[in-house]
């Protein structure tokens, strides 16, 4: 019908311009952005899935992180424990040395000496092994290892991603028998006493009557108790730290497909996006030339009335 007050032909051309342009619009965002969804009308489930999966991709990063803190602490205990077994190698060897009764007293004091200190280098070790200003190994310091529940890392991105080492047991056990080893060694271990180790002076020089070898050489065999105690805490911490490394793998996987997931959602696809582009840039030059053809219809009623 021709109608001069209702020009439903431009109406339609007009409605037809603006999809174009909305749907430009949008296209010319997404390839802008670099996100197929800028806002949550865009993909409304689209957007809440990808907001989880974004959440959980970060929290895998600082879990990450932790890992990498986590390992660290332990190769520095570790590290600890590698230097006490050197000590205690050589106390072992300066043991079995004024065992035999070739030495006179001045040797087995110069002996006793070297043993002294390493005894109380131990103890130093203990008490001020520290990790980033924390202490490892000292109760009264409130040392991590000597908690009773051990200590707890936090290696993903859920509550329930936790993982416990508790070596207290084996650190109490050490303790003390680095304590029946040198009465030099002196602990800060709450609820661990020491007996106080026999003095190689005293387990071999028995006055002037002659040399009794029998303690020297029993001190071999608290030592060797010693080394056994610090092995069974480092295969627990080696044990530990190969968990997180495999765990760290197993995380980085995770976080890898979860990141790829998420780009799946919030991507713009550039091929389509560009198409989509130019389809609509088509649609809107056509329209516009459809829209000067419409508003042109009503002066050919006119010509009707001629």
């Amino acid at each position: 019908m021709l109608s001069i007050n209702t020009n439903t032909a431009s109406m339609a051309a007009v409605n037809a311009i603006n999809k174009s342009n909305a749907s430009l619009a949008t296209s010319m965002e997404r390839l802008a952005t670099g996100n197929r969804i800028n806002s949550s009308a865009d993909d409304a489930a689209g957007k809440q899935i990808a907001s989880r999966l974004t959440a959980q991709s970060s929290g895998m990063d600082v879990a990450l992180s932790n890992i990498q803190d986590a390992t660290a602490m332990l190769q520095t205990a570790d590290s600890m424990f590698d230097e006490m077994t050197d000590i205690l190698s050589r106390m072992k060897d300066l043991s079995t040395q004024a065992a035999n009764g070739t030495y006179s007293g001045d040797d087995l004091q110069a002996m006793q000496d070297e043993y002294d200190e390493l005894g109380q280098q131990m103890s130093d070790m203990l008490q001020n092994t520290t990790y980033g200003g924390t202490n490892l190994f000292n109760a009264s310091a409130g040392g991590l290892f000597t908690a009773s529940a051990g200590v707890t890392f936090q290696v993903g991105a859920e509550s329930t991603d936790t993982m416990t080492v508790n070596i207290s047991t084996q650190l109490s056990g050490l303790v003390k028998a680095l304590g029946d080893v040198s009465a030099t060694f002196t602990s800060d271990q709450s609820g661990t006493t020491t007996s106080g180790g026999t003095e190689l002076t005293d387990a071999v020089k028995a006055g002037a009557s002659g040399v009794n070898v029998s303690g020297a050489n029993a001190q071999i065999d608290k030592i060797q108790t010693a080394m056994d105690d610090v092995s069974k805490i480092q295969s627990k911490l080696g044990a530990s730290i190969n968990r997180l490394n495999d765990t760290a793998n197993n995380l980085t996987s995770m976080k890898d497909n979860t990141d790829v997931a998420i780009g799946n959602i919030m991507d713009t696809d550039y091929a389509t996006e560009a198409s989509n582009m130019t389809q609509q840039q088509v649609l809107m030059q056509t329209g516009i030339t459809m829209l000067k053809q419409s508003n042109s219809m009503s002066s050919m009623v006119s010509s009707l009335l001629q």
